[in-house]
């Protein structure tokens, strides 16, 4: 018991030092942009003020607390988060094909949005804590982009050492970073406690009323303070659901509530200091300690984004809609612990170009939203189709529940696409490019499938036809392919160039199930055709690593003892050709042909032996 509760303290720990960090730095713009940036500032009086921190409350309660900690947590897919988990378990729910594409489009544009996302939450968040240096003395103001640029450039290159050592390197920072929020919002609130009443959701209610036009357009920056919460979700899996809710409840909204409590009474007492309320909680001399705090606080919120950018990439590479990248495991413990090299590197360029082109947390704030709430709003979709068929909700409860969830994220929503032609477009714009590469790949690998099999023939067939009149060699033979019942393309090329079969011909196929994982016992089925013919199937979870001379090791296949020394893998090399007047337009055949021919070895994603692959080419017109 001990040690299983030392492990919880441990993940724990390092959740805060992953997951919380995005959240965990809203207060450093949030109450900022709502009363003094934007276009539609909320005027600064006492019963604003009282009625913003009622609606930041509350907005925490029901979005954060109940939707995504108490409620959406619960829609895993065995342990792993995310949009992604969340799409394979609608498509196993629903067998209307036509539904379930239409869901499927849904999920992929809230993973394009997630991306955006995960560009403009590190831009933004270490630009406003490096920002208080202009507090220190206004003289700093011309270092603030450029040291924000260091400390972003540093934080993806020590990506590669992992999530678990970077999250427990940062764990007591984050547990030092909502002690000190917790311990200014106190302060201030034990001097103008009157700021308690906003616990009252009367006070929101009001607000709108009174304000109703204002108050819509304050939603569009109070979003700020709700920001991560999807990926608190996404990186649910690289430490389960228990040490990611006891961090949020213990520390994380506690130190949340009393700080942004606390600038409200700040505010009260003083409305200049508007100017940074964050930064002038404390006296002069400590403000310098506190952006050194800060800093390294944002460096931890830029880490949870990154993190589930990572988990929802390897998700769409073993569903099928982003083509084969390296993918490291970081973890020998935590299986949904990954690093993804060339999502790493092509985040660092985006949000090093989106720092250098705002130059500050305010401009960066009218395009910071949108990306956000729509996946939120995708996401309680999603999980409203989870609950009622596989859950067995009635369909009252999932509109009470989910319809309450939803009319909240489609409020802010609609309230961020007021922001659309101040910055807004970026994620969108972002999101949609993203949006076309998945379906792009999706859509070409499945008109590719199409072709090979329209050129080839059943493998039975080939079985029967070929009988003993080729030659045999000593050794195995592996073909993969993507459909057993079919004739690889490789085999036919073997046979024709060395005239000859090998003793033991293994068909292999690799499929990804509507799982994160499955057991190494269970992940491969044989089948025998004849003496010299065998299918294999071999099944991965969509967080698995797809090895398969491991797999097939695990197996402990009786039938079918492999001697590594002894046996080939035939790969097929495809070479695609774009032919006018196949209803493929020219730009989207040439996009997709350009990451076929840039997508990673096969032989490296399945962990084959170099020296025992073999591949063979061909042409396949589109």
């Amino acid at each position: 018991m001990s040690t299983a509760k030392g492990r919880t303290a441990a993940l724990t720990l390092a959740a805060l030092g992953v997951v919380y960090g995005d959240i965990g730095t809203s207060p450093l713009y949030t109450m900022k942009e709502i009363f003094a940036g934007g276009h539609h500032p909320v005027p600064m009086t006492a019963d604003n003020i009282l009625g913003i921190l009622s609606l930041i409350f509350w907005s925490l309660m029901v979005v954060v607390s109940l939707k995504y900690v108490l409620f959406i947590m619960r829609a895993d897919n065995h342990g792993e988060g995310g949009i992604m988990a969340l799409m394979a378990q609608v498509r196993h729910a629903i067998p209307n094909a036509k539904l379930t594409g239409t869901l499927m489009v849904l999920g992929l544009i809230g993973a394009a949005l997630f991306y955006g996302d995960s560009v403009l939450t590190p831009a933004i968040s270490v630009l406003s804590a490096v920002e208080g240096l202009g507090i220190v003395s206004s003289s700093l103001d011309r270092y603030i982009v450029p040291i924000a640029l260091v400390i972003l450039v540093s934080l993806f290159v020590v990506q590669k050492y992992g999530t678990a050592k970077v999250g427990m390197f940062f764990g007591p920072i984050i547990i030092a970073w909502f002690v000190t929020l917790a311990g200014l919002g106190l302060w201030h609130i034990y001097q103008f406690p009157v700021v308690l009443k906003a616990l009252n959701p009367i006070y929101a209610v009001q607000f709108f009323v009174n304000q109703p036009i204002i108050g819509f357009f304050a939603l569009a920056a109070t979003v700020l303070a709700l920001t991560g919460g999807e990926a608190l979700y996404a990186d649910m899996g690289h430490f389960g659901r228990r040490p990611i809710q006891i961090g949020w409840f213990g520390i994380v909204l506690p130190g949340l509530v009393l700080n942004y409590f606390g600038q409200g009474a700040l505010l009260i007492a003083n409305p200049s200091a508007i100017e940074n309320p964050f930064y002038l909680m404390v006296p002069n001399w400590a403000v310098l300690p506190l952006v050194i705090l800060a800093t390294m606080a944002t460096i931890i919120a830029s880490q949870a984004v990154i993190s589930g950018a990572y988990s929802v990439t390897q998700q769409a590479i073993q569903l099928g809609y982003l083509p084969r990248m390296n993918i490291l495991h970081t973890s020998s413990q935590e299986a949904g612990q990954v690093y993804v090299p060339a999502i790493n590197w092509s985040l660092m360029v985006a949000v090093a170009i989106l720092v250098v082109s705002f130059r500050s947390s305010s401009s960066l704030a009218a395009a910071y939203g949108i990306a956000v709430t729509g996946t939120m709003a995708i996401t309680t979709i999603l999980a409203a189709v989870v609950v009622r068929k596989l859950w067995g909700w009635s369909r009252a409860k999932v509109a009470v529940v989910a319809g309450l969830f939803l009319l909240v994220d489609m409020a802010y929503f609609s309230a961020n696409l007021t922001k659309m032609f101040q910055g807004g477009w970026f994620p969108l714009a972002l999101g949609l490019v993203i949006f076309v590469v998945m379906t792009t790949w999706f859509k070409g690998r499945a008109l590719l499938n199409q072709h090979r099999e329209s050129d080839t023939m059943p493998l039975i067939s080939f079985v029967e036809s070929i009988g003993e009149a080729a030659p045999t060699v000593s050794g195995t033979a592996v073909f993969m392919t993507s459909n057993p019942d079919r004739t690889p393309h490789a085999l036919l090329h073997s046979l024709k160039h060395y005239k000859s079969l090998h003793e033991r011909v293994i068909i292999m196929t690799v499929d990804t199930v509507d799982a994160p994982y499955v057991p190494p016992e269970s992940c491969v089925h044989v089948k025998r055709i004849n003496d010299q013919f065998w299918q294999v199937r071999v099944s991965f979870g969509f967080m698995d690593q797809p090895l398969l001379p491991q797999a097939l090791a695990t197996a402990g296949l009786k039938e079918l003892m492999l001697d590594e020394m002894d046996t080939s893998f035939f790969l097929g090399r495809e070479t695609l050709v774009k032919q006018v007047g196949m209803g493929w337009r020219s730009w989207r055949a040439k996009l997709f042909m350009g990451m076929f021919r840039n997508a990673g070895s096969a032989a490296d994603y399945f962990g084959l032996p170099p020296n025992r692959v073999v591949e063979l080419g061909s042409q396949i017109v589109l």
